[in-house]
Formats: structure tokens, sequence, C-alpha cells
């Protein structure tokens, strides 16, 4: 089938129009872009993942912070050497600009110092190189930037030496990108042959690493656990060999780091089980009957709030890499170049764009650890420049655990 039949069969008439007047450059780009659609994917506009009914909703189990404490040097040990084996790498995803804290730039980039400069990348590596001293080995990191950011995030660490970490344990990868719809499911273009598109969500990070020969690259090197790990969260341990431990002990598929969240109705998506598998539910998912619940020790029976710290087993990936994660559709405003050549930028919502989530990936991993963390230990997202979960917050949390800034 010819790429004008395909597009025919798929109703995007609009498409050919496009392509007339096209310089042989352009062309050839939009032609590489269409035949990488997931055609069965852009399909999934007519009936959103939003629409479809959540199943059967109960508390999970989990390692408590207690229990942690009193068995931290058995799980060191066993995560210790896992490190050292050379089976532990770490994903860092770091795709999205630093927009809501008024920098143009990659938002790894944003300086969180008061005295000197301080890097987010370079608190992060800061973090990892802490547990490279404690275990006496170095964990291959690789960081998933996006088609925007990836030239001078990558221009950034060879600038500050790679904040001390070895280059060659470091690769860079870029994320997938997805088409946008409008709503009759016509492609969007952003420029006059080029599709509206945006990163395909963080669930998306596996199936990017797989595109690059990355996948491959940790299967040559004999890593079993993966630890993927979000660029806003300032104070996270990464790679934590606890973390590792505790995991490989209790025999499950994946891990999630997790905070106690502070009162029944605190804006954050909790670890429960949905139908008897992992899963995320979101606060305003939760009924008020659910958000009150109490376990027999007294404490929230709905009370793991996840903060995107992920450990993952190799093989298991490997093994649902060939299902379909669910894509959910979601309704955004879509800056798009009208067929006469006009820039808009609506103001209300004008498409759909298609994402994956990593909590999707966490169900499909049929078993998940929640592992509770001190909030105030490893927990100061940057995602607002003022206010809560901001830069001055996560200024002060760092300072309370030692950083200088």
């Amino acid at each position: 089938m010819t790429a004008e039949e395909r597009l025919l069969l798929h109703g995007q008439e609009h498409v050919l129009k496009r392509l007339d007047g096209l310089s042989a450059e352009e062309r050839e780009e939009l032609t590489v872009r269409l035949a990488a659609i997931d055609w069965e994917e852009l399909e999934q506009w007519k009936r959103p993942l939003s629409s479809l009914e959540r199943g059967q909703i109960s508390p999970i189990a989990g390692l408590k912070a207690q229990e942690i404490a009193a068995r931290r040097e058995e799980f060191f040990r066993v995560g210790a050497e896992a490190i050292r084996a050379g089976k532990v790498a770490a994903v860092l995803l770091a795709g999205g600009q630093g927009t809501r804290l008024g920098s143009p730039a990659p938002k790894g980039m944003f300086d969180i110092g008061l005295t000197r400069p301080r890097y987010i990348f370079e608190q992060l590596i800061s973090n990892l190189l802490s547990v490279v001293k404690e275990t006496g080995a170095y964990v291959p990191l690789y960081i998933m930037t996006s088609e925007k950011n990836d030239g001078e995030t990558r221009a950034f660490f060879e600038e500050h030496d790679f904040f001390g970490y070895p280059a060659e344990e470091i690769k860079f990868f870029v994320q997938d990108m997805a088409p946008s719809v409008d709503f009759e499911g016509k492609l969007l273009f952003e420029g006059r042959g080029r599709l509206a598109l945006s990163p395909n969500g963080n669930g998306g990070w596996y199936s990017s690493m797989q595109r690059a020969g990355l996948a491959a690259d940790m299967a040559r090197r004999g890593v079993e656990w993966i630890n993927v790990f979000a660029v806003d969260n300032v104070l996270q341990r990464i790679a934590d060999p606890i973390f590792v431990g505790a995991t490989i002990l209790s025999g499950l598929m994946s891990g999630a780091k997790v905070v106690r969240k502070c009162d029944p109705h605190e804006r954050v998506g909790v670890l429960c089980l949905e139908d008897g598998l992992p899963s995320v539910v979101e606060y305003y998912e939760l009924t008020e009957e659910m958000a009150n619940a109490r376990l027999e020790d007294g404490t929230l029976a709905y009370s793991f709030g996840v903060i995107l710290n992920y450990l993952f087993n190799a093989k298991r990936l490997g093994e649902i890499a060939a299902e379909k994660i669910p894509v959910h559709v979601v309704k955004k405003k879509v800056p798009y170049m009208s067929e006469g050549g006009e820039l808009i930028s609506p103001q209300t919502e004008n498409g759909y764009k298609f994402e994956t989530l990593i909590l999707d990936m966490v169900r499909l991993m049929g078993s998940c650890l929640p592992f509770e963390v001190e909030r105030e230990r490893e927990f100061a997202p940057v995602k607002n420049r003022t206010g809560v979960d901001s830069v001055d917050t996560a200024r002060e949390l760092l300072q309370k655990n030692g950083v200088e800034l």
C-alpha cells in the first residue's frame, strides 16, 4: 500500500494537499513521519481511556518506613551486591522544558543555587554519586531527552564535564513523538510540512530506548533492574541499594518509592490494587469513604503517594514490550497551521494528544512493592517557580539535608 493510499484509508485526504508545493527535503521529512504513525493507536481518539470505568480498587500491602529501617542492613547488602555486579541501571526522564520555572531551557539546566550555581542535573548526579561512594561501583545512567532539548542537554553535560560522572557511563536517547489530531481525527500541522508532534508520555521511555538500541545495550551489560526517575525531584535517591535490595528480596517484578500522604485529601496519586494488580488512583478518583478508610493500625488505607521513582525487572519489561501499553487520549490546546498557512494558538482545547503513562507499565509488570521513604529526605519536587512544590520549597529541603546552595 502506498503512502497516499494509506492516508486515504485513514481519512487523511487533507495531508495530500499539504504534500503539494513542499520542497524535496520537506516532503521527505513528512513522508518519514507519516510512515512512523501507528494508525491503530491514532484511532483511539474515538474512545479515549478516560471514558473507561475503573476496576475494583483495594489497598496494597507495602514496606513501611519502620520495617525498612529495621531491615536496612539486609536490604543494603543485597542491593549493593547487585549494583557491584552491574545488574542495576538508571534512567532519567528529562525531556521537559523549564517553562513553568520561567526558563526556556531544559528543566534539568535550571539553577537552584543561592550563593553559587547548582543545577538540577548537577544535584541529581550528586545524588547518584553518593550511591557510587557507598557501593564502590558506577551505575550506568541513560538520559531520555526530547527532540526539542536533546542537543542542548548533551552540550550542557559536556560543558560541565558530566558533573564528575564518567562520560562512558552516560548515554542519551530521544523520546518518541506522537502526532496530534483535531476533534475529527484529522492530523494537525505545526508548519508547512511539519506535523504537530508532542512527546508520547512518560510511559514511552522503554520503547524509545528500544528504538535507540539502548535496551539491547543494557542486556549486553547484564542489567537486571532498571531504576526510572523524573528530573524534577532534586532530593531523590537514585539506584538506592536499600530500595533495590528490598525489591529483589520481595520477589516482585517492580518497586515504587512512595511517601505517606499528609492527609486523606492530599492531591497525590496513590498506589493501590485494581482488580488485584498494582495501579495508581488519582486523588479525585477516591470516594470520600475510600479517602478516609483506615487499616487496623489506624493508618490510612490509601496512603502510599507515588513520586515517580520506580524499579523495574528488566526481563519482565522485555516480556511486556510487545504488549500494547494503553494510550491515553488527552484534550489539549494544540497550536497549528491552518491550510491557508496561518499559525494559530487556540484559546480553548482544539485537539487530542496521545500519551502513554509509566503507571500503566507498573500494572503490566503484574506486581509492585510500595517502598515508603521519608518525605523530607527524598521528596523535593521542582514543579513551580514559587508556592507549593516550587524552587523555594526545594531549596529549603535541600538545605535541611545538608546541601550547600
